[in-house]
């Protein structure tokens, strides 16, 4: 039962990582490129469909994480799933702090009614999740070297 719990906790925040690596390196520079407001309505679109989305695959990867660290506590590569829900932790932490913020403001954002500065509130929230990203690929590389 603990193999198919960390198969399916590795595949879940892989997914996620995967996820989040596309959204800051393949989708917002599309987004970026793209002509007039295209960039900025389809970042909006972005927040309010991922805003509702990930923060439920981030606290249910959490979840699974620690049944994991709990369900092997004795077992070897413990200390690598305690570290990476701690990172994990973290992420959550950087997204309620830093980055929803921002996101719940650019997510109504329109031609018509964004503010002077949203460039500049977007590349913030893109700088933030590049170090989120970062922050999950490391607990994702902890999950899987837990495995070996």
């Amino acid at each position: 039962m603990i193999n198919a719990l960390q198969v399916f906790t590795v595949v879940s925040v892989g997914v996620m990582v995967g996820v989040e690596f596309s959204v800051a390196f393949v989708i917002n520079r599309i987004l970026d490129a793209l002509p007039g407001d295209n960039g900025q309505l389809g970042r909006a679109h972005g927040g309010r469909m991922l805003g509702a989305v990930m923060p439920v695959w981030y606290i249910s990867s959490l979840v699974l994480v620690a049944v994991w660290a709990v369900a092997g506590w004795d077992r070897h590569g413990t200390g690598l799933v305690i570290t990476a829900g701690g990172l994990l932790i973290l992420s959550v932490i950087m997204s309620v702090l830093l980055l929803v913020p921002i996101n719940n403001q650019g997510k109504t954002w329109t031609p018509e009614n964004r503010p002077a500065d949203w460039k500049q509130q977007m590349n913030r929230w893109d700088r933030y999740h590049y170090v989120r990203v970062a922050v999950i690929v490391a607990a994702f590389a902890l999950l899987v070297a837990a495995l070996v």
